[in-house]
């Protein structure tokens, strides 16, 4: 077994992470985790402020989603999707076909909330270069300043926040890009009560000259996650839905974030009744415990790619392990998990108690705004709260709160300058009080006690 610190000197030499400067990373390995906790190498403990990334829903170790993928692991790890099923992607496609609103009821799997995008974006391609009223000048695509949706070319193209796109920009596609409909941020001139009709007005206008060539609207629904949790008007996402088919357009919800409980409801689309053409899962979808990812498609997308094989209408897509069964099985227990355990009705006293712990953090002299939704929170931090003036970038506000938040036992990873909350749901009232208590004090030591540092454990992004 290698020692703590032949691991980290492995770590720093052969592993190269995500979103991180390798110049300043400082090794830290976990071992083990349970509950909401992870554990180092060092054997310290932190709690997982962020659901490992957004998608831990239940907490590591759930003995239910444990003893699933053992079961399955006895039986088959893995076959092709590709001309062949297996029972758990079976059993989770209808599990998810009856869950999913209105008639979203055809599941194409794949690895990765990018992957699915991805996919959503080829289908919508291709639908409306077969569907029965084919449109073949529709190739564009409708996408949001800040919006994110993951890595791939297509995901990046569509993506709105410069730090990921600037470098890459040779390798995309345009896209018609709308301003992010931002609810703290509208016009001073605009009611507040009425943000919703003015980010639709925009909308429509580009739709009026240009739904002939947009083939899909691609919407993160009720909340821009690596945009710092922006949220959108009451109505927008409802909004965006008669309008796109007013306009005979596609609606692309990407729910990778939103999905499976995060915001109060299975999915955000829920909360405004929207049932899009493609909807995007991904993250929480296995539980947070294995890579898995679908976009699930209403049976008119999916009816314009049935014709025998000489009419060429097949989609030709597809992921290695797209459907495995490992994954599947930990998503029906994670689904198993949500309804039985009844997560979402005891989700509200949480939700209550993040609110109020916001509410605490709003008059601190550097926090400029908080938001939630759900059990999703985020604190933009300012060099003045009140004026909201942002601290010079180059200080890296957000990573210096977040180090000493990791120094008092809570792991948290910035966006920029917000400070996101995203635990698992099954954080307990007492362990969602400290990561409160710590974050208060994190800011303090942060932009008060002592003076805003640049080396950081992780990146920014």
């Amino acid at each position: 077994m290698p020692t703590a610190a032949e691991l980290a000197d492995w770590d720093l030499r052969h592993f190269w992470h995500a979103f991180t400067a390798m110049d300043e990373y400082e090794p830290l390995v976990i071992e083990r985790a349970q509950g909401v906790w992870l554990f180092d190498t060092e054997g310290n403990r932190y709690l997982d402020g962020v659901s490992s990334l957004w998608c831990n829903l239940h907490g590591h170790r759930h003995p239910r989603i444990d003893a699933a993928i053992v079961e399955q692991l006895g039986r088959v790890a893995h076959s092709t999707s590709l001309g062949l099923a297996n029972i758990p992607a079976v059993e989770l496609a209808r599990r998810l076909a009856e869950l999913a609103p209105g008639d979203l009821e055809h599941v194409f799997y794949s690895s990765d909330g990018a992957s699915a995008v991805e996919t959503a974006l080829k289908m919508a391609f291709q639908y409306w270069l077969q569907c029965p009223s084919p449109c073949p000048a529709k190739t564009k695509y409708i996408a949001y300043d800040h919006a994110y949706h993951g890595d791939t070319i297509g995901g990046t193209s569509l993506g709105g926040i410069e730090r990921f796109q600037a470098l890459f920009a040779p390798l995309l596609f345009d896209v018609i890009r709308l301003p992010a409909p931002d609810a703290s941020r509208l016009p001073a001139e605009i009611d507040p009560q009425r943000g919703a009709d003015h980010y639709l007005a925009e909308l429509e206008e580009v739709l009026e000259k240009r739904h002939t060539e947009v083939a899909a609207l691609v919407i993160e629904p009720l909340v821009q996650g690596a945009a710092g949790m922006i949220l959108q008007p009451a109505g927008y996402l409802r909004g965006v839905r008669e309008l796109t088919k007013k306009y005979n357009v596609l609606l692309i919800a990407d729910e990778v974030v939103t999905g499976f409980g995060r915001t109060g409801r299975m999915f955000a689309c829920d909360h405004e009744q929207v049932v899009p053409d493609l909807m995007c899962l991904g993250k929480g979808l296995s539980g947070g415990y294995l890579p898995l990812a679908a976009t699930v498609a209403t049976g008119e997308v999916f009816n314009a790619f049935l014709g025998d094989g000489s009419q060429s209408k097949t989609f030709q897509h597809g992921h290695t392990y797209g459907g495995n069964p490992l994954a599947a099985a930990a998503a029906l227990a994670s689904l198993d998990v949500l309804e039985q355990e009844r997560v979402l009705e005891q989700m509200e006293p949480k939700i209550v108690q993040l609110a109020e712990i916001l509410a605490g953090l709003q008059d601190h002299p550097h926090v400029a705004e908080t938001r939630q939704i759900g059990l999703i929170g985020a604190v933009q931090l300012a060099a003045d709260g009140q004026t909201g003036n942002p601290y010079p970038a180059e200080l890296r506000a957000g990573a210096a709160v977040c180090r000493e938040a990791i120094r008092r036992g809570v792991w948290l990873r910035p966006l920029g300058d917000v400070i996101v909350i995203v635990p698992p749901l099954s954080i307990s009232s007492d362990e969602l009080a400290l990561l409160g208590d710590v974050l208060a004090a994190s800011l303090d030591a942060a932009t008060l006690d002592e003076p805003l540092g640049t080396a950081v454990v992780q990146s920014d992004a």
